[in-house]
């Protein structure tokens, strides 16, 4: 991983912590997201949520944010986070938030207003459709911080639909158990581990594909609205199996 652009381009980020893998943003994605925004990050407080070892984050202070949220509550990639932070020498303007990314705790920590909301939630928990209530109502929560002109921006995978397993009479199977998926575990505990993006899209797809010996789908699938409460958009832009979603605050 490294920083694309602004004052530390080039700089090399160090590597995750040993035994952990999660979902960085691709750096394609990532160029195209801040040519997006550019400009829009000069002398302004921005906030990224599941901001792992703080490629955005980072990447924003590059490019001139004069204060950075980072919330991250895995304590190994906090650590990695901290040591970015030191060797690019950019503590006067970035600051770890080491707590739950849906807590009241990420809303105290937001810069207000904010010009720039990043949040990048893990697949699984978008996927399963009692996490993504969640995340989107905090994301909601989020973009009532921003200022008259600023952006909020989610990634999801692309394309982006709940699903339930169902039996061969398409009655559902277990509804407590939402998508049966699960691509990572114990955020807090002794592993994390989620696959790569596109593998883990093609896993989904496969899985979703699914069917009974009598040729009955497995899955009932629905598509997930994208709309969010006091809020104007989405602008979605999609790269292969991801998607950035742009919004900005509903004025008054």
């Amino acid at each position: 991983m490294r920083i694309i652009s602004g004052e530390y381009r080039r700089r090399k980020l160090h590597p995750l912590p040993k035994g952990v893998e999660t979902r960085p943003i691709p750096d394609m994605v990532k160029e195209a997201m801040f040519n997006l925004l550019r400009g829009h990050f000069e002398d302004e407080g921005v906030i990224d949520v599941f901001a792992g070892s703080g490629s955005v984050g980072l990447e924003m202070a590059s490019q001139g944010a004069s204060r950075v949220v980072c919330v991250e509550r895995d304590r190994r990639m906090v650590r990695t986070l901290e040591e970015n932070i030191e060797m690019l020498g950019c503590g006067d303007r970035v600051e770890v938030a080491c707590c739950d990314a849906l807590g009241p705790a990420t809303l105290s920590r937001c810069p207000k207003p904010a010009h720039i909301v990043f949040m990048d939630p893990p697949y699984a928990m978008v996927w399963d459709p009692e996490g993504w209530p969640r995340v989107k109502k905090q994301f909601e929560r989020l973009i009532g911080m921003l200022d008259d002109t600023g952006y909020a921006i989610i990634r999801t995978p692309w394309p982006f639909y709940h699903r339930e397993r169902i039996d061969e009479e398409g009655e559902a199977e277990d509804t407590k158990k939402g998508s049966g998926f699960r691509a990572s575990e114990l955020i807090d505990g002794e592993e994390m581990v989620e696959m790569d993006e596109a593998d883990l899209a093609a896993m989904w797809e496969r899985e979703s594909a699914e069917v009974h010996e009598g040729g009955q789908p497995k899955y009932r699938t629905w598509d997930i609205s994208l709309e969010m409460e006091g809020a104007e958009g989405p602008e979605t832009h999609a790269y292969g199996s991801t998607a950035i979603h742009l919004y900005m605050r509903k004025q008054d």
